[in-house]
């Protein structure tokens, strides 16, 4: 399962590599791509496609995917109590959780939080000039420290794998001065800060 796929950007993605890591379609029993946005209806990326509710509730079976990706959408999540206990009930026993966010105390994160919710759109336009409108969403930074995602994923149940690290330097509104400035930043930044998490939640079987 895709967990918040949208549209499924990835199908428009200009480097064929990329395309190609996006699509697991063919090389696993079905892809399914679910998100509370309607765009997901227009996901081609995916088997199936399934729209879900903001309550955080998964229609599907208990143990029904072996593998759930989210890429951008732990710090999107409105109710992580009710998204943790969904994701962990789907997930079969010995799958992943395989998720790609911002860390809260980084400089991403820490950053959005100090921005006023009226004003992230518009500051993202100035940082990010080619960001599409329709990928915009306000963080809500729930489910974005390794404490919050060991209470949410208790560790009697689940393993828990993260990496922090530092990717290209997205908010420099193409300037290439302030572009220099962030890759200082990156080099600069201790572990416990670093901008971003790759997150990795084994469900024990």
């Amino acid at each position: 399962m895709e967990f918040g796929a949208g549209r499924g950007k990835w199908s428009d993605d200009p480097v064929p590599l990329r395309r190609h890591l996006g699509d697991f379609r063919g090389r696993c029993a079905q892809v399914v791509a679910c998100d509370v946005d309607e765009a997901v209806l227009g996901n081609r990326s995916a088997d199936e496609v399934r729209l879900i509710g903001h309550d955080g509730v998964l229609p599907f079976p208990d143990g029904s995917f072996d593998l759930i990706s989210a890429f951008s959408v732990l710090e999107h999540i409105e109710h992580p109590e009710v998204t943790a206990a969904e994701l962990g009930r789907v997930l079969a026993p010995g799958g992943w959780l395989c998720a790609w966010t911002p860390n809260r105390w980084g400089y991403v994160g820490i950053g959005a939080r100090l921005v006023p919710k009226r004003l992230h759109a518009r500051v993202l336009r100035l940082v990010e000039p080619r960001r599409v409108e329709i990928d915009s969403f306000v963080p809500l930074y729930t489910m974005n420290t390794e404490a919050a995602r060991k209470r949410l994923f208790p560790t009697d149940r689940f393993e828990h794998f993260t990496y922090s690290f530092d990717g290209q330097p997205f908010y420099h509104g193409e300037n290439i001065v302030l572009g220099k400035f962030w890759e200082l930043l990156f080099r600069l930044t201790p572990g416990p800060f670093k901008g971003y998490h790759m997150v990795f939640i084994r469900k024990r079987p």
